[in-house]
């Protein structure tokens, strides 16, 4: 599972069965987009043994001098390779600094994701009643097609990345980035401010439309990752963004 968006203060995945947790560090475990790293957490439960489909675990292994994960390790093997195998032939070692950043940020993790839940919460509400925009997906809305799921299984909060769609399409979009002030456009998520950017002319510009629309993206779309910003600032800023896109809709029919 990978639980980078929701972090282990909405969800702890192991209660609901899973085996491996994965997390990009980066994102809102450290809070602040100042860092590269990830983890990757194995439960201990799962017997690599049972199958037989995993012969890179329970057969001798030539780059570790025949060593065969499972007896040395038991439960463990999976998560022991992973690390030797990273440490070794890929130079999967953190810094120390990267490290002390993770560790910093996870100290305020549960004060930062409840302020998180809240803005994204006030946010998700104020555009789903605008009428520059088409659709929002928020798995706390009730449109959502996941949102009994959520219900169940994260009722503190859905994280704070989304996406909506705005009326007007590419050109609609870019000008809805271009009027923002406050928002960053970044790439990234799960910074401690408030980030947008749109998917079509940006980390998917090389798609057409309908290679965009079987990856569920729309010329519209806009991805909102929340931040810890006053939500009244985010309202405003927001509204900037609406109506420079409303503009170029309105242009196109004058």
């Amino acid at each position: 599972v990978d639980s980078t968006f929701t972090t282990p203060y909405l969800i702890k995945p192991f209660e609901l069965g899973a085996d491996l947790i994965m997390h990009s560090a980066t994102k809102f475990l450290s809070g602040h987009g100042i860092v590269i790293g990830g983890l990757l957490v194995d439960g201990g439960r799962f017997d690599w043994d049972a199958s037989g489909k995993f012969p890179q675990l329970t057969e001798p292994y030539e780059g570790f001098h025949n060593l065969v994960f499972t007896e040395e390790f038991g439960p463990a093997a999976f998560i022991s390779r992973a690390r030797k195998e990273g440490l070794r032939d890929f130079g999967a070692c953190q810094s120390p600094t990267s490290a002390f950043y993770i560790l910093q940020g996870m100290e305020t993790l549960g004060v930062r994701m409840e302020k998180h839940i809240a803005n994204t919460r006030t946010i998700v509400n104020f555009i789903n009643d605008n009428e520059a925009v088409a659709a929002v997906a928020h798995p706390e809305l009730a449109s959502h097609p996941d949102h009994e799921i959520a219900k169940a299984q994260l009722p503190r909060g859905a994280s704070a990345v989304f996406t909506f769609e705005v009326k007007g399409g590419r050109e609609a979009g870019i000008a809805f980035v271009n009027g923002l002030s406050l928002f960053s456009h970044l790439a990234n998520v799960g910074d401690a401010k408030s980030l947008v950017i749109h998917p079509a002319s940006t980390t998917h510009f090389r798609m057409d439309e309908a290679a965009l629309r079987a990856a569920g993206i729309g010329e519209g779309t806009i991805r909102l990752s929340i931040g810890l910003e006053d939500p009244k600032d985010l309202i405003a800023d927001l509204k900037a963004g609406l109506r420079a896109a409303s503009k170029v809709v309105g242009d196109r029919h004058s």
